[in-house]
């Protein structure tokens, strides 16, 4: 067994809590609930971006589902929701989605045309957009307006999963001055690290005499600001939530005092690990790239973070759209002693015929849930002989941690996240899946890639991500779900 490298966290990385100790109440965190609802997102001071042209950060990813809508949105289960459509049909075997717009305005007034949706929504799929999700809506054709209030989207194959991706923030239609979209907030005041949102006029509920006018306790201020003063700001009774925690800020929760009914962990879906980036000297071999996989005791690394946080040893969490289920990897099977042993020879022989010690570069984001990650890892590469080194993830290295949610249930998705260095097998049965014409062929396509993958072994399977949010409880309508998210404008019951 290896000792566990739990490290005793320098006094540093917790000065932004221990600075705040004197507010740490026990306790529910229970904010009257008068007032604006304030949210701290962990991250820079959020801002309204073109997702063109500057992918959008945690806190400007909820600012942009809180002013501008796309053709659909999640809820607070996570599940599909209208927005700009009112509703949508999806015909010809998944190759068409026909989706009829609802009244809206955009912040200046004016009415929102199926024309300026479609324009806007060809800016994210350009050839040179930045848009993260631009590389998974490939199957797009063309968008096309039918009449000022349809719009239809053109598939050159066909997709089922295609909601999902226009949930997404990053497809939220915003004007061309970036003041913001058709709601369902507009930014009233801005400060030096938040937004104040108050709700946006609704046409379509203007001529309702049952509405009332919203109040002070339907709007949000949104903070964008370090894990540390967020959890303090959250404990002191100060704020209502904190979003967007990660493994990495994980351990500073235990030096506060948080109440158990106001953590939540997500059920998120998606990819933890470590991609192999560097595919020169001992990584060059996949039985390598193996080894380095079998010497991580995944169950150690889970069970200093959250409790319930589960391991896992292969990529595809379950079958998903594959026509076959998950590859499990051959050492799976093996026990923990079997798998270091394993490891270890191979390490030995490649030292028998190279000079000059093993050094791996690991790339991990700051935070001191990075930091036991990499002790953990540290130890497990010493153990069969690697020297290990941590670096920045703007640093070159040969593994790079990947923490993504998933933004859709297909099994392409994490095969790809996972591929960010492939060999060429692999390569080709990712396209071959990609470029399928129906999705019995689709299916069997990602079936073969799941099995060149796990045979090519570009990437070191961990678990699944680690979301977390403090979440008071005057937020009734806050549901964990496998996306970890949770909009603005779906947190209290009488939210709009």
């Amino acid at each position: 067994m290896i000792a566990s490298p739990y490290p005793r966290l320098p006094a540093r990385l917790l000065n932004g809590v221990l600075i705040g100790a004197s507010l740490l109440l026990a306790g529910c965190n229970q904010r009257s609930d008068v007032g604006p609802v304030v949210v701290s997102a962990i991250g820079p001071v959020p801002a309204i971006v073109d997702p063109a042209r500057t992918p959008p950060n945690g806190p400007s990813r909820l600012l942009l589902d809180s002013v501008a809508q796309g053709l659909v949105r999640f809820d607070a289960a996570g599940q599909i929701a209208p927005a700009l459509a009112e509703r949508w049909i999806v015909i010809d075997d998944g190759m068409s989605y026909i989706f009829r717009l609802r009244e809206a305005e955009w912040s200046d007034g004016s009415r929102v045309t199926a024309g300026q949706v479609v324009e806007r929504l060809r800016r994210q799929l350009a050839p040179r957009s930045r848009n993260p999700l631009r590389p998974y809506l490939s199957a797009i054709d063309e968008i096309v307006e039918m009449t000022p209030q349809v719009i239809e989207v053109r598939l050159k194959r066909p997709r089922l999963d295609l909601l999902k991706l226009f949930a997404q923030p990053e497809l939220a239609v915003v004007d061309e001055r970036l003041r913001g979209g058709t709601g369902p907030f507009r930014t009233d005041s801005r400060r030096k690290i938040s937004v104040l949102l108050r709700p946006a006029f609704d046409p379509a509920r203007a001529g309702n005499d049952d509405v009332a006018a919203p109040g002070p306790e339907q709007s949000v201020q949104l903070i964008g600001e370090r894990a540390s003063r967020a959890i303090v700001r959250f404990v002191a009774r100060q704020s209502d939530m904190v979003s967007g925690g990660s493994f990495a800020d994980w351990p500073l929760i235990g030096t506060a005092d948080v109440a158990p009914a106001n953590l939540k962990i997500d059920p998120a879906a998606g990819l933890f690990g470590l991609a192999i980036v560097n595919r020169d000297g001992f990584l060059a071999d996949s039985d390598n790239r193996v080894a380095l996989s079998q010497a991580i005791d995944r169950d150690a690394v889970v069970a200093a973070y959250a409790p319930g946080w589960a391991a896992t040893s292969q990529i595809l969490p379950e079958q998903l759209d594959s026509a076959a289920p998950a590859v499990m990897p051959a050492w799976a099977s093996l026990t923990p002693e079997a798998r270091r042993n394993g490891a270890r020879a191979r390490v030995r022989r490649w030292k028998d015929t190279h000079e000059g010690p093993l050094v791996l570069r690991i790339a991990l984001p700051t935070g001191p849930g990075a930091t036991i990650l990499f002790g953990f890892i540290g130890a497990a590469f010493r153990s069969i002989g690697i020297e290990p080194r941590r670096v920045s993830l703007t640093e070159e290295a040969d593994l790079r941690l990947v923490d993504a949610v998933a933004p859709y249930d297909s099994a392409r998705w994490y095969l790809a996240a996972a591929c960010q260095l492939c060999g060429k097998a692999a390569q080709t049965a990712l396209i071959a899946a990609r470029d399928a014409n129906s999705l019995a062929e689709r299916a069997q396509n990602i079936a073969e890639a799941d099995i060149a993958v796990d045979q090519d072994a570009p990437f070191i399977v961990i678990a699944r991500p680690l979301r977390w949010s403090l979440v008071a409880l005057r937020l009734r309508q806050w549901q964990g779900n496998s996306r970890a998210w949770h909009p603005l404008s779906m947190l209290r019951e009488d939210s709009r």
